[in-house]
């Protein structure tokens, strides 16, 4: 996600903050017989509980064809079991006042509930029926094809940003599972069979494939307990990961231009990096330096991008940079504008390029390293004001082979970067070996061409 303003808060008070103080309420961990883990973290403050479950399946564990089964699979598990028909999970929610979403990610699928802290019970015995208990008919599916269809069209093929950003991860991954969309390719969207669903829901959705999260106003073990009653009699299932196809090494900057239908140009430039997951624990610095050199250049108001290229030259309108360091694979490091008025894409992409080449020839002062440190505990401390933020991080950690346990560390892992290593990392990682740019080239709104006229040309040097 871009890194967004931060509101106003009292830098006095939130300095009283610490890591120890960010992590009260303790946190109880679990593991059924079945294989199946719960974790549950105390928040005594409201009689609310939100309670998710996390499976290890998303759409990078997808292969060639198939593109999108996770997500379309979430759809269908709205769609009922033997004991339960189709609309009465979401009717029993709401009858018992609780909120409830899903959502599928690059490495993840997770399905999540806000109740009041009496209603759990509701939520852990739909959740254990349909883990392994889910009716999937060709009716159903079939309609469900449709929806999704309709999905991918509204949210990236007829939005211009949207759809050149698909073809820009296209772009930059050759052999990452990443180069796909989490919804999937159309042509496999309207291709794939309930065959190839009941296979997936059958290979994936299982107590030792997943991780119960509970946060909230709860004692650990009377939900131990429920879990016990409603996730332990089902079945494990055998789990075999598909073989990991790493991304191969790029040998030069990749460029394309998306003509599309659109109102304003859009440029997007990436850089391949590590994520906590995919470096070796001696240089984990590396992946939180970055994350504290993603701050200095888009943490708001006062961050170097908009401060220099927003609001000082007026070069762009908008502009942020993307780093996800909670990640299965390796991904990008990206900035991305809309260039401002009587300036062109490419003034742009060198005013960023500038902008880079400062932080990999200058050390970062004391006064604006210390800031942005600042700046990333108050997000942490905002975060905890969510039941559910607290649970993803817990969700995230366990889902891509890493222990919860990091989140406690991560601000003490921030507090320890140095300008020199801020420097390091921007000149080990920024460069034109490791990135692809994208431009949103606009053509006329009047006539508006189908997809199979819009036009992607590229070139990689």
């Amino acid at each position: 996600m871009f890194y967004k303003h931060l509101q106003k808060l009292s830098i006095i008070g939130l300095l009283c903050y610490t890591s120890t103080s960010l992590i009260a309420g303790e946190v109880h961990e679990f593991t059924l017989d079945n294989g199946l883990k719960l974790i549950v973290k105390e928040d005594h403050r409201a009689p609310v509980v939100v309670s998710q479950v996390w499976y290890k399946i998303g759409s990078s564990y997808e292969q060639e064809g198939k593109t999108g089964l996770s997500h379309i699979l979430e759809h269908m598990m709205f769609k009922g079991t033997k004991k339960h028909p189709p609309g009465e999970f979401s009717r029993i929610m709401a009858v018992n006042g609780a909120s409830e979403n899903a959502f599928t990610g690059y490495d993840y699928t997770a399905y999540f509930q806000t109740l009041e802290k009496s209603r759990l019970p509701i939520s852990f015995e739909l959740e254990a029926d349909r883990m392994r208990h889910l009716v999937l008919t060709e009716k159903e599916f079939a309609k469900e094809k449709q929806v999704v269809a309709e999905e991918r069209r509204m949210r990236t093929e007829d939005k211009p940003i949207s759809f050149m950003y698909e073809h820009f991860r296209a772009t930059a991954f050759q052999t990452s599972p990443y180069q796909n969309p989490i919804v999937g390719w159309m042509s496999d969207i309207e291709n794939y069979t309930l065959a190839d669903l009941q296979v997936w829901y059958q290979r994936w959705y299982a107590p030792n494939n997943s991780v119960v999260v509970v946060i909230g106003d709860v004692e650990p073990q009377a939900v131990l307990a429920l879990a016990k009653q409603h996730f332990g009699p089902l079945e494990p299932s055998k789990i075999t990961p598909p073989h990991l196809r790493p991304e191969v090494e790029q040998f030069g900057t990749k460029r394309i231009t998306v003509k599309l239908p659109a109102k304003l140009p859009y440029f997007v430039m990436g850089y391949k990096v590590p994520t906590l997951t995919t470096i070796a624990k001696e240089n984990r610095w590396e992946v939180y330096a970055l994350e504290v050199l993603a701050y200095i250049l888009d943490g708001g108001e006062s961050a170097r991008l908009s401060k220099n290229l927003v609001r000082g030259q007026q070069i762009a309108t908008s502009i942020g940079v993307s780093y996800r360091l909670f990640s299965r694979l390796e991904v990008l490091f990206t900035v991305s504008g809309i260039p401002g008025n009587k300036h062109t894409v490419s003034k742009l992409e060198k005013a960023i390029q500038e902008q880079i080449k400062q932080v990999q020839t200058t050390l970062v002062d004391e006064v604006e390293l210390e800031r942005v440190k600042t700046q990333l505990r108050a997000s942490k401390v905002y975060e905890l004001d969510s039941h559910f933020y607290q649970g993803m991080q817990i969700g995230q950690l366990e889902t891509i082979g890493l222990d919860w346990q990091l989140k406690d560390s991560y601000l003490d892992n921030i507090k320890t970067i140095t300008a020199e290593q801020v420097l390091a990392v921007a000149r080990k990682y920024l460069i034109d070996k490791n990135l692809t740019v994208a431009v949103l080239e606009p053509q006329s709104l009047e006539k508006n061409p189908s997809t199979k006229q819009q036009s992607v040309t590229g070139e990689a040097h």
